[in-house]
């Protein structure tokens, strides 16, 4: 079980990438684009690193629904792997079977 402290950090960087992740991309596009003037460019670059570092899609980790855990966590179901074998092995995940060799 991963600590109360780090799920609720992740859910704040959550909430903050839904706030800014308009913003965001609206100054990256700025950025990118050609058409832009050097101060243009300049200024969007200095808006973007005055957000906040937490808004950042990048900053955020994937987490067991379950547990909270961290690492070994799988995209598909959405489980570490230690909550990924209970449940395949107990017939909750479909399509799936304990390998046996």
């Amino acid at each position: 079980m991963a600590k109360t402290s780090m799920i609720e950090r992740e859910s704040r960087r959550m909430l903050l990438n839904e706030k800014f992740n308009k913003k965001r991309k609206q100054l990256k596009k700025i950025i990118r684009d050609l058409n832009a003037s050097d101060n243009e460019r300049n200024d969007a670059e200095i808006k973007l690193q005055r957000l906040p570092r937490d808004s950042s899609r990048t900053r955020q980790r994937s987490r067991c629904k379950l547990c909270g855990r961290s690492r070994s966590y799988n995209r598909l179901t959405g489980l570490c792997r230690l909550h990924m074998r209970y449940c395949v092995m107990n017939g909750l995940v479909p399509g799936m079977r304990k390998a046996s060799w």
